[in-house]
C-alpha cells in the first residue's frame, strides 16, 4: 500500500510538472516522469516501469500530433527496454519513431534520438546487423549536423564503435575511436569525463580483442 501510495505520489507530481510547463513554461515538465529531482537519479527498476505505464496511461486520449503523447512512447519504451524486456519495449519504441516521423520530422534531432532508441532495443535484441545498420545512419547526422566535437555525435559514435566490434569490425572500429572519437572528447569534454572513458575502455577492448592485434596493438591496449 505505502509503494502504490508513494508511485501515485509520483505520478501526481509529474503530471502537475507538464501542466504547468505547458502553462507557464517553466518547471521541470516532462522530465519529472524519468528522473527524481530530490535525490537527482533517474527512476529505476519496477518504478519506472510502473511510472511508464502511468505516463501512457495518463496521455493516452491525447491527439497522436500531440508533443506530449509522442514523448510518452519513448517513456515506457525506454522503461521497458532498461528492465531487461527489449521485446516489449522494440514495438513501443518503433511506433514512437514513427510519430515523432510524421509530426516532429522538423527536428532532426528528435527523429535521430527516437533513431537512437529503437537502435540500442535492437542491440539488446542481439539483433546486431540491424543495429550497425542503423547506427551508422545516426552517426553519419550528427557528424553532417555538429561535426565530430559534439557531445550528441561523440555519444553515437560510442554506440556505433560498440555495434562495430559487436560484428568483428576491429579495423572500422579502431579508427572511429582512437582517430575520430577520443581526440574530439578529450578537449570538448574533459579526459575524466564518463563518456571520454568509456572510449577509452572501448579502445582497449577493441585494440586487445582483435584476432590480429599487433605487438603495437597490445601495447597501445595495455596503457
Amino acid at each position: 500500500t505505502m509503494g502504490l501510495a508513494h508511485l501515485s505520489c509520483l505520478v501526481r507530481q509529474a503530471e502537475a510538472s507538464v501542466n504547468e510547463f505547458e502553462d507557464q513554461g517553466t518547471g521541470e515538465g516532462f522530465a519529472k516522469w524519468v528522473k527524481c529531482f530530490d535525490c537527482g537519479q533517474d527512476f529505476h527498476g519496477v518504478v519506472k516501469v510502473a511510472l511508464g505505464w502511468a505516463c501512457w496511461k495518463t496521455y493516452l486520449g491525447r491527439p497522436e500530433a500531440d508533443a506530449v503523447r509522442c514523448g510518452v512512447l519513448m517513456v515506457l519504451g525506454n522503461a521497458l527496454r532498461l528492465n531487461d524486456r527489449p521485446e516489449e519495449a522494440l514495438p513501443v519504441l518503433e511506433a514512437n519513431l514513427a510519430l515523432i516521423r510524421r509530426y516532429g520530422s522538423h527536428s532532426t534531432a528528435s527523429v535521430l534520438n527516437a533513431q537512437n532508441n529503437v537502435a540500442n532495443c535492437l542491440y539488446d535484441l542481439e539483433l546486431h546487423d540491424q543495429a550497425l545498420v542503423l547506427r551508422r545512419k545516426i552517426y553519419a547526422r550528427w557528424v553532417l549536423m555538429f561535426g565530430v566535437s559534439h557531445q550528441d555525435t561523440i555519444m553515437s559514435g560510442t554506440n556505433l564503435s560498440v555495434s562495430l566490434r559487436s560484428r568483428g569490425l576491429w579495423g572500422e572500429a579502431t579508427t572511429l575511436v582512437r582517430d575520430q572519437l577520443l581526440p574530439a572528447a578529450r578537449p570538448l569534454l574533459g579526459a575524466d569525463h564518463r563518456l571520454t572513458l568509456t572510449l577509452s575502455q572501448n579502445l582497449v577492448g577493441v585494440l586487445l580483442g582483435n584476432p590480429k592485434r599487433t605487438r603495437d596493438d597490445l601495447l597501445e591496449g595495455e596503457i
